[in-house]
């Protein structure tokens, strides 16, 4: 099973710190980060794409995709 997820936070260490977790975790990047201006916060965020393959398990919707 392949697991998607996509990471966002502010434009500060925070967002680093939770790539590096899912990273530790297993999780792979996959393409490039995104930088957008929030208009109504009036600060930058991050995003980024990353996945994880799991074998034995079979996805289903329920699931917490942050606890893999």
């Amino acid at each position: 099973m392949r697991l998607y997820r996509f990471l966002t936070g502010p434009d500060d260490a925070s967002f680093c710190h939770k790539v590096t977790v899912a990273l530790n975790r297993g999780w792979l990047l996959h393409g490039s980060p995104s930088y957008a201006y929030d208009a109504e916060a009036k600060s930058m965020r991050c995003g980024q794409a990353v996945y994880k393959e799991i074998d034995g398990l079979e996805y289903t919707p329920e699931m917490k995709l942050s606890d893999y």
